[in-house]
């Protein structure tokens, strides 16, 4: 058995700096090739996650640093508007847009009611289940698993704020079950003070609402970063905080690879709703769903003129 850790950081190797030189044309398409299909096998994922994968498989002129995660978000971006990769193989719901739901008619609002109903999945549940995750990126490679279950998805965006945690604890007031969170962060210094402070703050505003929250740090941990064998990087020395750090690496959520994520959190939310329960629900589901687009149907037929 090695006697360093599988996880620990791996540095530059700066001895070499003055040998970089331009991708030539052919590692270009030898990174093309991997990005494209990646992103395709485990759509969607992050630029991030690329990045990492490529870091993995040591991909040509990919270096273990910004300039190289900088030469993956260029390429993924050309390959793009190439149209070599498909846009929605990008996951990135950092930017959205507000606006009012409308309808041309009242059959047209009525068929995508029936379109898009769900039944709640989660109302006779002895628990409430939310997940909560650090980055906005990886929102778009979660919410397959999320939806799925029926379960919010939260983002913290970083050290979250008074208003966000305290918003969320009056909704789960009106829900009245005990609150299980699970979390999805950085292994580094600020993701799990990120982590401390949000647990720290919910506990502490359901605690005068008599509440009772579970708060499960689902990734990253320095288990998981060694047993998968994730990549790291050298942890920020920066500031007295930083220097409090015990580890001699970090790791980013990002790290993990997309279907490893989903698959975790799946598995999570499944130890709530048994397989059985869950196809049960989706059946009266469907049949609720076409019940009302017979519905609309209807609504369509004594509207239409003549």
């Amino acid at each position: 058995m090695s006697a360093e850790p599988a996880y620990q950081a791996s540095p530059l190797n700066h001895a070499n700096d003055n040998q970089r030189h331009r991708a030539t044309v052919a590692e270009m398409e030898v990174r093309a090739n991997f990005l494209i299909g990646y992103a395709a096998i485990h759509a969607p994922v992050t630029v991030r996650q690329l990045y990492y994968a490529a870091t993995v498989v040591g991909l040509p002129g990919i270096r273990k640093d910004d300039n190289g995660y900088d030469a993956v978000q260029r390429q993924v971006l050309n390959l793009r508007r190439e149209g070599r990769m498909p846009y929605h193989h990008i996951a990135d719901l950092t930017r959205f847009q507000r606006k009012p739901q409308t309808h041309n008619s009242i059959t047209d609002a009525l068929e995508e009611t029936a379109m898009f109903y769900r039944r709640a999945l989660w109302r006779d549940m002895r628990c409430h289940v939310e997940v909560w995750a650090e980055k906005d990126a990886l929102a778009g490679s979660l919410i397959p698993i999320t939806s799925k279950f029926d379960v919010p998805l939260m983002v913290c965006r970083g050290f979250t704020s008074e208003t966000f945690a305290h918003e969320a604890v009056q909704q789960w007031r009106h829900i009245g079950k005990e609150v299980h969170v699970f979390h999805l962060g950085d292994f580094d210094r600020s993701g799990q003070d990120a982590a401390s402070d949000l647990e720290r703050k919910l506990n502490g505003f359901a605690a005068g609402s008599g509440l009772h929250v579970m708060f499960n740090r689902l990734a990253v941990n320095a288990e998981q970063v060694e047993e998968m064998g994730l990549p790291t990087r050298e942890p920020k020395r920066v500031t007295a905080a930083d220097k409090k750090w015990p580890y001699p690496f970090a790791c980013e959520l990002d790290a993990i690879p997309p279907d490893v994520l989903r698959r975790m959190l799946d598995e999570k939310l499944a130890d709530y709703i048994p397989h059985w329960q869950m196809q049960a629900l989706l059946a009266a589901e469907e049949s609720e769903r076409d019940i009302l687009m017979e519905f609309a149907r209807s609504a369509a037929d004594t509207t239409s003129p003549g």
